[in-house]
């Protein structure tokens, strides 16, 4: 990894119109005061191992960073990713909204996690297959006891039925939505194909939203039986769907099954935390579900609203990719590092895009925090659970 060079070019004082976005290749449009102090992108901004990654947006940026023996400080008004001495990736802290640690063997200043969490932006942290297994946040942000009680005595009543009916029809909706998205490109018997299917997926989600009981502990062996069968026949149909050099013979939750299983956990794991993060700043309890079971470790409300997100967020993005041609490598049973960089930035890039939701336009990401704040305020009485419906 090449160090800074000695003599860096005069940086303007006001900033350009523009930055570049590393994942489209083009220039975004940033706010005029924008401060950039920072070397032209050719030189220094990233390293060429793509150890560190950045997506920049309009309203914010994530830095994702994976490598073996690199260092993340706070410089000034900046993050710092060294590796030794030399500096390989700077980002202003204004823009940042999370930093994605991807391996092992990464250091971060105690000082950068404080200035971090005071500008309320979140630090995960993935193992190799994608899987997070922690998240820093300020503990300032959970601090809402009267949700959590609402949330745990919604395991007891028909608000937790109620969710748990609209988490599992939302996904249904999302995988039929899904299916007839791919179809409106192939003709003859591939699209008729994924039309019956879609078709049978709704007839599911319909059952989903009739099913019985006043409890989750009441609806939870049905809706789970319906989820079952509609993952099923989705999957049966992603299998066809993908090209046969992908190596695809069905989802499988087993590290190192194939290349687009390991894919699709490593993309979840980059939406688990996205959502974890909006559970934890909406005030609920991680670990309290109501469609999944309680066990330890297990981050059960976390998964129940990962749910209707897989689809959009996650499935659409690299099916579309492995369609026109991408490619992923497994290295001892995990996806190499192109491979991984690959799947993130489709992953983030999904999650800055702009869906319709409620009436207007909001990033992917945005309409995971507000769905948080919709099961709180279920949970709490205050309004009707519905699921995020991703437009094909």
């Amino acid at each position: 990894m090449a160090a800074l060079p000695s003599l860096l070019p005069q940086i303007p004082r006001k900033p350009p119109a523009s930055q570049y976005n590393w994942i489209t290749g083009a220039y975004d449009t940033v706010p005029e005061q924008l401060p950039l102090p920072l070397p032209p992108i050719e030189e220094t901004i990233l390293p060429d191992d793509g150890s560190a990654t950045l997506l920049s947006t309009e309203n914010g940026t994530q830095l994702l960073v994976a490598g073996f023996g690199l260092f993340l400080g706070k410089k000034s008004e900046r993050v710092v990713v060294k590796k030794g001495k030399a500096v390989c990736a700077q980002v202003p802290l204004m823009r940042v909204q999370e930093v994605v640690i991807g391996s092992r063997g990464i250091s971060v200043s105690s000082d950068l996690i404080e200035e971090l969490c005071a500008r309320g932006a979140r630090i995960a942290f993935l193992n190799s297959s994608g899987t997070p297994y922690a998240l820093l946040t300020s503990p300032l942000l959970t601090a809402t006891v009267e949700t959590r009680r609402a949330q745990l005595d919604a395991l007891q009543n028909e608000r937790g039925a109620e969710f748990c009916r609209w988490v599992v029809a939302g996904k249904l909706r999302n995988q039929e939505k899904l299916l007839r998205y791919f179809a409106r490109s192939r003709e003859g018997e591939a699209r008729e194909s994924l039309d019956r299917a879609a078709a049978q997926v709704r007839q599911l989600r319909k059952q989903a939203l009739e099913c019985e009981g006043a409890t989750a502990d009441a609806v939870r062996p049905s809706l789970m039986g319906y989820e079952g069968t509609g993952g099923r026949i989705y999957w049966r149909q992603i299998v066809n769907l993908l090209p046969e050099q992908c190596g695809f013979d069905g989802r499988n939750n087993n590290p190192g099954a194939d290349a687009v299983n390991a894919a699709l956990n490593y993309g979840y794991g980059v939406l688990y935390a996205h959502v974890w993060g909006a559970v934890m700043n909406a005030g609920l309890e991680p670990f309290a579900g109501l469609l999944h079971v309680d066990r330890s470790g297990k981050p059960s409300l976390v998964l129940d609203l990962v749910e209707e997100f897989r689809q959009p967020v996650v499935d659409r993005a690299i099916f579309t990719w492995l369609n026109k041609g991408g490619r992923l490598r497994l290295e001892k049973g995990l996806l190499d590092n192109g491979s991984r960089e690959a799947v993130a930035a489709r992953v983030l890039t999904r999650l800055t895009a702009a869906e319709q939701h409620r009436g207007k336009r909001h990033e992917v990401r945005s309409i995971i925090q507000m769905q948080a704040r919709l099961a709180a305020g279920a949970f709490r009485g205050l309004r009707t659970y519905r699921p995020f419906a991703f437009q094909w």
